[in-house]
């Protein structure tokens, strides 16, 4: 790897009751890293995603995750600083997480909330540099004259591209996205894709992305790692992933995840 890592994991697993989602993985993303993952239904890409978040306690035992160099989880618990280091860790739900009821203008400034305190939130007061990053973020996403509107009158695209400004609002260093663009139409999914893309390479932010479609992944990540069975099949460039690889990887689901996309052999 040629940059530092701003996320290790390092020999983690992940188990449901009888099922193991994740078993003894390892990776590392670097900064300013574009990296998709893939795999079949069940394949431990979310859970993985969600374990680097915070937002589950890996399985007790030798597994680590770092990000940004300090301790997030150790010994099947997150680490004491683990809620400040997901302060810097924007992410981006399938479904939104966005609050139907408040405006677009306000579900991106709650990005601050972690800056400004949540009273300040709960009543509205925002600060004006809060104000003008909420708008500067809505209109980098190219959404801005929605923003008085309520969220639960947009469109997916125009809701998806809100949490997206709401992780810039945060001021998060490294953006993860849980299969953003799933519940989209073809055109909003390829303007989201494009709008992560845009703020990896113009602003060098880290994204790691799930998706479901590898059309997506080989067109807007440069590196892709495809799990399998809670274990990683795959871990390299984009252009190594071959149709074999990717039969190896998907088995009956192949033809759902490539779509009508002509890859190499």
């Amino acid at each position: 790897m040629t940059s530092a890592a701003v996320l290790s994991v390092r020999h983690v697993s992940k188990t449901y009751g009888a099922n193991r989602a994740l078993d003894d993985v390892s990776i590392e993303v670097g900064e300013g890293e574009m990296v998709a993952l893939i795999g079949p239904s069940g394949s431990g890409k979310s859970t993985l995603l969600r374990l680097t978040a915070g937002l589950a306690a890996i399985d007790d035992g030798p597994g680590t995750i770092d990000v940004f160099g300090r301790v997030l989880a150790a010994q099947g618990r997150l680490a004491p600083g683990a809620r400040g280091l997901r302060s810097e860790i924007g992410f981006i739900f399938q479904q939104f997480n966005l609050v139907g009821r408040l405006s677009l203008f306000t579900n991106a400034a709650i990005g601050a909330l972690g800056h400004t305190g949540f009273w300040r939130g709960l009543i509205g007061a925002w600060t004006r540099e809060t104000r003008a990053a909420a708008m500067a973020a809505l209109t980098k996403v190219g959404v801005e004259a929605h923003a008085a509107q309520r969220t639960k009158t947009l469109s997916g695209g125009q809701q998806q591209r809100g949490a997206i400004a709401r992780a810039l609002v945060q001021r998060a260093r490294i953006i993860l996205a849980d299969e953003p663009v799933s519940s989209l139409d073809p055109v909003s999914a390829r303007t989201v894709m494009e709008i992560l893309r845009s703020l990896n390479r113009s602003d060098g932010l880290t994204v790691l992305v799930t998706l479901h479609q590898v059309d997506y992944a080989l067109a807007y990540c440069d590196r892709i790692v495809a799990l399998s069975g809670g274990r990683i099949a795959y871990d390299g460039p984009a252009a190594g992933l071959d149709a074999d690889r990717l039969i190896d990887v998907y088995g009956p689901e192949f033809n759902d995840a490539v779509h009508e996309r002509r890859l190499p052999t």
